[in-house]
């Protein structure tokens, strides 16, 4: 006899997808609902973040090079507001000195278009990772505290 117990409810990662380019919005935000992500999408960096500062979601997700505000300065701005937001940069461009860069103001990962299905789901099991890291030293933090 075999008794089946109640599937834990899945929890969508809040996710915010900015580039430019509707027609890689679109596949992207397709690819990213399938893996598990509740995704917003925004046509530039300046839309973008105002979305964050209304509803900071748990990753951005940007392309680099999009007129007006860009993806690095998107990732500066973010990362300065709201550090434990994950931010994954996409760009084009293997551009080594450009990831090197975006790795230093705080993205989480680097990723050149087009982007396997495979190397972003790597990415975004590694901001799942960091955040529940962050969460957990969190919690422990707090313990210690009420200890003291």
């Amino acid at each position: 006899m075999s008794v089946s117990l109640p599937l834990p409810l899945l929890t969508l990662l809040p996710l915010l997808l900015v580039d430019d380019e509707e027609g890689i919005r679109t596949v992207l935000a397709l690819l990213l609902a399938d893996m598990g992500c509740a995704v917003r999408t925004a046509a530039s960096g300046a839309e973008a973040l105002a979305m964050v500062r209304t509803d900071p979601p748990a990753v951005v997700l940007t392309d680099v090079r999009m007129p007006g505000m860009d993806g690095m300065d998107l990732l500066r701005a973010v990362k300065a507001e709201f550090p434990a937001v994950e931010v994954l940069v996409l760009t084009g461009h293997g551009d080594m000195e450009l990831a090197v860069s975006s790795l230093r103001f705080g993205a989480g990962d680097f990723l050149t278009k087009p982007v396997a299905p495979e190397a972003l789901e790597v990415a975004l099991d590694r901001a799942r990772q960091r955040m529940a890291l962050r969460e957990a030293l969190r919690r422990h933090t707090e313990e210690l505290e009420q200890l003291v």
